[in-house]
């Protein structure tokens, strides 16, 4: 059973060598990258099964090369290629007759599988394997018959029970496998698919709902203005109203615009005291009618490169989040530091704070802890925002304790 037994420890090794192929596809979870692994897979395959070959006879080598060839030519269509990889390394064995043999033979099957491998794909999976595995059994009779008309002596028991079992169970296991990973890659896309759209899905009806209620309101206002029996006072408080409602929607649609498109061409020297300070002054008196105390601790030495009203935009979403955490009353601390060359923007409130899965959902589509109330589009463009600019947004936060948003952006030096 020496021939068995040479034939099962190569065949182990394609397994192994399989499995850590998988991982390594895995990992990289690229479609280029799985086919550029596929090819070095079956590659290593031939080199593998060339390297362990057994001498039936003088120079008549007989290894597990079809386990390669066939599986690759069909399924991945490189017939040609590792038809090429057999010839070339058989050559380095001598230039006999089972060269011209192997030359002939493979590349007829090279021809073969060129036009079978898209047949081939088309068909259904239990019918796939069932092929691979009687191509393999064809192919071992024409391996065998030429021993038999030669009149060679060998045992035939041994070699037969590798060609007719160990190499056509070689091919079905790595064909099953190659289906199972066919099937999961596609299942894997269709998953992607799906929630692209369920992100565009959700996407739309954030924005819907963002938009029309402020639409809503100033189409009423605009009714009310038509009927023309209203004082002159009214008039300026109605067309104020629907002002301050459209600036609402646009104020939505430049958020959604931020969001898809963080990265822009402006780039400008920031203060982050002055940006800082003029999103508190807008937010004052809404700070003040919740009782809320602001209290700050700026480096007014600090600055960073990018989008000044993106940044502004960004730190009006979540200090405006952090507010509203506060319905009744609270202190809001807004600091500043810089070590080396990063700057820390620390925002923090005294709120009704989240749990650990609010805080790793945060900047998800469509995700809010404010329930029906809310979207995320606000928070979704800061994260964005923050990361177009080389930064990075870190959460603290505990239920009924607080919120703490840290934010950390590349710094610029400032000269004198």
């Amino acid at each position: 059973m020496e021939f068995t037994i040479h034939f099962l420890f190569n065949l182990s090794l394609l397994l192994v060598l399989l499995f850590f192929c998988i991982l390594w596809s895995e990992r990289l979870n690229k479609y280029e990258s799985n086919k550029k692994i596929t090819t070095a897979y079956f590659l290593s395959c031939l080199i593998i099964s060339s390297i362990f070959t057994y001498e039936v006879h003088n120079g008549i080598l007989l290894g597990l090369n079809n386990v390669g060839f066939i599986v690759g030519g069909l399924y991945a269509g490189l017939g040609p290629l590792l038809a090429l990889v057999i010839i070339i390394i058989r050559g380095f064995y001598g230039f006999n007759i089972d060269f011209w043999i192997t030359v002939l033979f493979y590349g007829g099957m090279a021809l073969c599988f060129r036009w079978l491998s898209p047949w081939f794909v088309l068909k259904r999976k239990r019918y796939r394997v069932f092929i691979t595995i009687a191509l393999t059994s064809f192919l071992s009779i024409l391996h065998i018959v030429p021993l038999e008309l030669l009149n060679i002596t060998y045992e035939r028991i041994d070699i037969w029970f590798a060609c007719f079992v160990i190499i056509p169970l070689g091919v079905g296991l790595i064909s099953s496998i190659m289906e199972e990973l066919c099937k999961i890659y596609a299942l894997r896309r269709h998953v992607l698919k799906a929630r692209k759209l369920e992100a565009v899905e959700q996407m739309a009806a954030a924005i819907s709902h963002e938009i029309r209620n402020p639409l809503t309101s100033a189409i009423g206002f605009i009714q009310l203005l038509r009927e023309g029996s209203i004082d002159k006072e009214k008039e300026n408080q109605y067309l104020s109203i629907i002002k301050t409602e459209l600036k609402s929607a646009e104020r939505v649609i430049q958020d959604y615009f931020t969001f898809s498109s963080p990265n822009t061409n402006i780039t400008e020297t920031i203060s982050i005291e002055k940006v800082l300070q003029e999103v508190l002054d807008s937010y004052h008196l809404m700070s003040s009618l919740q009782s809320i105390q602001i209290k700050t601790n700026f480096l007014n030495t600090l600055r960073v490169v990018g989008d000044e009203q993106r940044l502004h935009q960004c730190l009006v979403n979540i200090i405006k989040n952090a507010i509203e955490a506060m319905n009744s009353g609270g202190i809001l601390t807004v600091e500043t530091e810089s070590v080396g060359e990063k700057v820390f923007i620390r925002i923090k409130d005294t709120g009704i704070g989240m749990n650990q899965e609010q805080i790793d959902r945060l900047g998800e589509p469509y995700y809010s802890t404010k329930g029906d109330m809310g979207t995320g589009l606000g928070l979704m463009v800061s994260y964005s925002i923050v990361r177009a600019m080389g930064g990075t947004i870190h959460v603290e936060s505990k239920e009924g304790a607080g919120t703490c948003f840290h934010l950390t952006l590349p710094g610029v030096k400032v000269h004198g």
